[in-house]
């Protein structure tokens, strides 16, 4: 686990300058690779090109640096992540007659590339940004992996070509920062996030997941070819006892690779459903006790640790247990903030930061539950997307609309909970009857009609989710494999991954989720539908996979997630620096926001006239960015 840069010179470069460039790009990323740097440069008549890596040793200890290069030295690579397969790849690559000098997975990267060219990426199985530069074939080809739990940034700017792990990189290098990108600026205040390809920056993008750039150093042109073949399989005939056992086969096994590793290893074990199950198979397997990591809240209606007590008393792990306040979270939330590089404004970030903190102080890797809920249909919005085909089949449009009218007075809230009445509230507005309800579902921040009203004019962005209609095939989502693939694309490479990487790695600690395992994900997508969700029973399957190991009814269980005060905090500890934020003059003078939509919505929230907490949050995320990078 690491991070990477690189950078194209399209002239005659010296390597001098181009090792200054990658100091400089390397140095800002320290917290993804504290233990060791490295960087390679080659400078040509026509052109120059440099990669750069920082090292987190997980794997492979003594001889696992990088970049690591060809026996000719013609072919070199950096690589940021874990590939779980590595060993199986090397065995077979060995019977080939290939050699090795390392252990490390860095390595067979290398030797699939040299074997099979880019056709041996999709035998890859694992998390990864990796960049690998051929001399010979005057090619650079940069990859991320299926579901994007590495990041990887590039921009095409004049005469270089810069790629990175974290947007800061490129940033820095630049000569003057970009303008505002529309599309990822409405796609922020829809979504509280930005997925790929899409940046808050024009010119800069995400590489999206399953995806590799193939950058030809002749013409100096690229282009983005798949990694992987995504072509839905065909239904699966098994029984539901015939599934139940593969699933908890495949989990096991997903949890033993991703379990490979040179240095200490726990969990993170929140109680619920998805990080109980991974800490058992764990726990299950090991030989000694193993070691969890919960983090509870002061304040009561947001602490959940009885649930993980619960799981830790059953596998008899090394349970650790690290209670927080408010003052806490508050006194990080720069710290937290800044170190997206983006506007970002899931709340939750915050709790993941500071239980990756605490754990770091005892172990280097952390296994999680996520993309549980993606795997096996765990979202309450899953159900609403049901709800919606079955609840528009019956109930005439003007008939909702004044049931809407009616509920939105009775639903009104002055807690900033997304207790009953907020999910209530949100079910009936997102009731649609175009077929477009599960973007709108999604839209955790604005929706259309609010964004028109929020951004001036020339910031406006209609039709935002056409991207990802097109990219998916899914203008209309209606079964839960629509959901759960629109979710792929979106919010857990937008969000999920984002969030846990960034607050991860700032804090030095690789994550690792067995859940986000390729085969797995297609053979639950491959199931019958009333398989993952069942009467009002969700991830049915995995539940009843693991069910006889678990206190009866311990996995039906709700879990309300890491839920953070952020509503209060805007109207106390925080309410001077958003009051700065609407100031006349500095909305004015910004020029992206309408003033008096954005006054009336802070002023609502701070009276307590109306719970704005996740709109006003996703403004004070952004403003809090705004200021810091343009420096109004």
């Amino acid at each position: 686990m690491c991070g990477i840069n690189g950078v194209i010179y399209k002239t005659k470069t010296d390597n001098t300058a181009v090792r200054q460039q990658l100091t400089v790009m390397n140095d800002l990323i320290v917290h993804r690779g504290p233990d060791a740097d490295g960087a390679f440069s080659k400078s040509t008549d026509s052109y120059a090109v440099g990669m750069a890596m920082r090292r987190l040793s997980i794997i492979d200890l003594s001889t696992g640096n990088q970049p690591m290069y060809s026996n000719d030295n013609s072919v070199a690579i950096v690589f940021n992540g874990e590939i779980y397969n590595f060993k199986i790849i090397r065995e077979e690559l060995e019977q080939q007659g290939v050699s090795f000098t390392t252990h490390s997975d860095t390595e067979v990267i290398l030797k699939l590339y040299e074997t099979f060219g880019t056709d041996g990426f999709s035998k890859l199985d694992g998390m990864f940004g990796f960049s690998i530069y051929d001399y010979n074939k005057g090619k650079v080809f940069i990859a991320r992996d299926f579901f994007g739990e590495k990041p990887l940034y590039y921009t095409n700017s004049g005469n270089q070509f810069y790629w990175a792990s974290e947007l800061k990189s490129i940033i820095k290098s630049l000569t003057t920062k970009p303008d505002i990108c529309r599309e990822g600026l409405n796609l922020f205040f829809r979504l509280t996030y930005i997925p790929a390809p899409y940046t808050i920056y024009e010119g800069i993008n995400k590489l999206e997941p399953n995806n590799y750039i193939e950058y030809d150093l002749k013409t100096f042109e690229f282009k983005i070819n798949s990694i992987y073949d995504t072509t839905p399989l065909p239904k699966s005939r098994l029984s539901f006892e015939a599934a139940k056992k593969e699933v908890k086969n495949k989990v096991y096994k997903s949890v033993e690779s991703r379990s490979i590793s040179d240095v200490p290893l726990g969990t993170f074990l929140s109680g619920g459903v998805d990080s109980s199950v991974v800490s058992y198979c764990l726990a299950d397997m090991s030989d000694s006790k193993i070691d969890t990591f919960s983090i509870g809240f002061e304040k009561a209606s947001y602490d959940e640790t009885d649930k993980s007590r619960v799981v830790a008393k059953l596998i008899n792990s090394n349970h650790h247990e690290f209670v927080i306040s408010e003052s806490d979270l508050k006194h990080n939330i720069d710290d937290i903030l800044f170190n997206f590089d983006e506007p970002f404004a899931d709340s939750s970030s915050l709790p993941t930061y500071l239980v990756s903190n605490k754990t770091k102080a005892h172990v280097k890797v952390a296994l999680t539950g996520d993309g549980g809920d993606e795997v096996f249909g765990g979202y309450n919005k899953y159900y609403i997307g049901k709800i919606n085909s079955r609840y528009t089949s019956f109930v005439p449009e003007f008939a909702h609309n004044q049931v809407n009218k009616i509920a939105s007075n009775l639903l009104k809230r002055k807690d900033d909970n997304r207790g009953i009445k907020y999910k209530l509230n949100k079910m009936l507005n997102a009731i649609d009857y175009s077929d477009g309800y599960y973007w709108d579902i999604i839209s955790l921040g604005f929706e259309t009609n609010d964004i028109n009203t929020l951004l001036s004019p020339e910031y406006q962005k209609p039709n935002i989710f056409n991207y990802y209609k097109e990219k998916t095939n899914i203008s209309s989502p209606k079964s839960l494999n629509d959901f759960r693939t629109i979710d792929r694309h979106l919010s857990l490479e937008g969000d999920m991954l984002v969030k846990v990487d960034r607050t991860s790695m700032l804090n030095s600690l690789e994550c690792r989720a067995p859940f986000l395992n390729r085969e797995l994900f297609e053979f639950t997508m491959s199931l019958p539908e009333n398989y993952l969700l069942k009467k009002w029973s969700k991830k049915h399957i995995l539940k009843e996979s693991f069910k006889d190991v678990f206190p009866s009814g311990f996995l039906e269980k709700s879990k309300q997630g890491f839920g953070v005060p952020v509503g209060d905090w805007l109207r106390q500890g925080l309410k001077q620096e958003l009051l700065g934020y609407i100031d006349s003059a500095f909305l004015i003078k910004q020029n992206i926001f309408s003033v008096q939509a954005i006054i009336e919505l802070v002023d609502n929230h701070l009276t307590g006239k109306k719970d704005n907490t996740f709109k006003v949050w996703a403004f004070f995320c952004f403003q809090k960015w705004y200021t810091k990078t343009y420096k109004l």
